[in-house]
């Protein structure tokens, strides 16, 4: 049987964070995701609810992460589930968490319609862990994504181009 890990959440980083070192040299950090969602309740009440979320950046996702980001900033987050089990007095422990493959930096304000974000300040950046072939060797330019089109390709939608 075929099975598939795959997790997409945007949400806001909800605490301060600080890039460690393997003794490897490899890069990590870990960041809370709060993701909210509204829903209308059995007496047609909005609802909103958050939920956090623990994920793990490697590499130099992790040191990009360090460089531009704080709590509070706007983040896309693509990963795998990983389970994490751990022993403590005696008590056998376990927390599900995500694994960061690709992390895209949002503008802040959420973007359209808000008046907070401009067009291309969307920043994406892969390490190169995942199967995309095509990682960039650093840090996003700044100014737009970091993914070159085809020579011949029509430009990417523009915000009021976008149907949603």
């Amino acid at each position: 049987m075929a099975s598939f890990n795959r997790v997409i959440l945007l949400g806001n980083i909800t605490r301060d964070f600080e890039v460690k070192y393997l003794q490897s040299g490899t890069a990590v950090t870990e960041i809370g995701l709060a993701v909210n969602d509204r829903y209308k309740n059995q007496s047609g009440e909005w609802v909103d609810e958050v939920t956090f979320v623990d994920v793990t950046l490697w590499g130099r996702t992790a040191e990009v992460a360090g460089e531009y980001l704080a709590k509070g900033s706007p983040v896309l987050i693509e990963g795998r589930l990983k389970l994490h089990q751990w022993e403590k007095d005696g008590q056998k422990h376990s927390k599900l968490r995500v694994s960061c493959d690709r992390l895209q930096m949002l503008p802040k304000g959420g973007g359209g319609g808000s008046g907070g974000g401009s067009r291309g300040q969307n920043q994406s950046y892969d390490d190169g862990g995942g199967d995309y072939g095509d990682a960039p060797s650093g840090p996003p330019a700044r100014g737009g994504n970091q993914r070159s089109a085809a020579p011949n390709a029509p430009p990417p939608p523009t915000q009021d181009e976008i149907p949603f």
